[in-house]
């Protein structure tokens, strides 16, 4: 009785562990040790929908703000910083005792964040989190949590941090390549903690390059009111689908005067999904200096048009180098991809996973030429004050 039982057990044993590796196999994102890998995010599939008018009523994106606002959090972080002692602002004093008389201060950091996954991890800035020693989210409900960084990003500007927290909003994901100057958009945030605030503009344009800061942006500049404390914050189409995350103003007095930009939300989900698989963000890099072609540069050069980007220096000893690319080369294709500017040069050269040989194509004098690059690692850029 005792082997009959036993043979009926390992039957079954046998029976499940076939029926595990089947599904395994076939759907392996049904099993059940994966699930904790697994993050959700809502996307859209459609285009954002056009405010109707309803006769009697004014124009209104109340459904698009509401739809959103329940995932958009308030952020406050706090950081140890050395503020220097009046003492040593005599430069002999200085000079003798150096730092040791500086006095610790605790600097309040305030910005927004977006929930992204019911996992519970929220969207936000770098700048907002950086150097910080402690992290308090508010949520929409007013429900305060306190969170991690499970990663940033200087060159984007973005980082992602972690919440514990029943009963999230992730927000659904839109579609930022198919935006258009003239679209409706909503900046939502908590600017100058007076509460989550929604403001409207349109997009103003796209595809901004805005400085060395950030090389791989090509942000979304837009006249929807943003001011400090939105930073990390949400900007949606007009169906609440995010688009862009609000990063920076330019500004004489440090509020709002028309202009804004945002970091494509393309962009952001490619960053976002690198930090929560991998707590950073790793890059392809070829060692070189790059800049877009003027039409000047071009006549001069005897160029044929400004598409690419130019090899204005070239590291000692890096890939580009082993690789025989001189000064002056045109790069217009990095594996396959063509490039057309100094920003999406950039973001090829990058996205190339380090050690994969590619070949780049080149305009160099009235020719092309092709060569194989094997990629090395782009060594992160530190935050400010590192």
């Amino acid at each position: 009785m005792a082997r009959r039982l036993w043979l009926v057990f390992a039957q079954a044993v046998t029976a499940t562990l076939a029926a595990i590796f089947v599904v395994s196999l076939v759907k392996p994102d049904w099993s059940p040790w994966r699930a904790s890998q697994v993050v959700e995010i809502r996307e859209s599939s459609s285009a954002p929908a056009a405010s109707a008018a309803i006769p009697g009523r004014p124009v209104s994106f109340s459904d698009a703000a509401r739809k959103a606002v329940a995932s958009v959090v308030n952020i406050s972080a706090t950081k140890q910083v050395r503020r220097r002692s009046p003492l040593l602002e005599d430069p002999l004093l200085r000079r003798f005792f150096g730092e040791r008389f500086n006095i610790p201060e605790t600097q309040l950091s305030l910005g927004s964040g977006v929930i992204v996954s019911r996992e519970g991890f929220v969207l936000t800035n770098s700048h907002v989190v950086e150097g910080v020693t402690e992290i308090q989210v508010t949520l929409n409900d007013g429900r305060t949590v306190p969170g991690k960084i499970a990663g940033s990003d200087p060159e984007t500007d973005l980082a992602v941090i972690r919440i514990s927290a029943t009963g999230l909003t992730p927000i659904t994901f839109g579609q930022s390549d198919q935006l258009r100057v003239g679209d409706v958009v909503l900046a939502i945030g908590d600017p100058f903690s007076v509460g989550q605030t929604v403001t409207m503009g349109i997009v103003s344009a796209l595809g901004r390059d805005i400085g060395p800061s950030n090389p791989f942006g090509s942000f979304i500049q837009t006249d929807a009111a943003i001011n400090p404390g939105n930073s990390g914050g949400a900007l949606v189409d007009t169906s609440g689908n995010l688009v862009g995350i609000n990063s920076l103003i330019y500004s004489r007095s440090g509020g709002y005067q028309g202009i804004g930009f945002a970091i494509p939300v393309g962009l952001a989900r490619k960053i976002m999904e690198q930090i929560i698989e991998t707590g950073s963000v790793t890059r392809g890099w070829f060692g070189v200096e790059v800049a877009n072609i003027t039409p000047e540069l071009a006549e001069s050069l005897g160029l044929p048009g400004t598409r690419g980007a130019i090899v204005g220096g070239i590291e000692r000893g890096s890939p580009a180098d082993r690789a025989g690319i001189r000064l002056g080369d045109v790069i217009v294709a990095v594996d396959d991809r063509v490039v057309t500017d100094l920003t999406a040069t950039l973001n090829a050269i990058a996205d190339v996973p380090p050690g994969k040989t590619v070949l780049v194509k080149l305009v160099r004098k009235d020719r092309e030429v092709n060569l194989s690059v094997t990629v090395g690692r782009r060594k992160p850029r530190p935050a400010e004050g590192e």
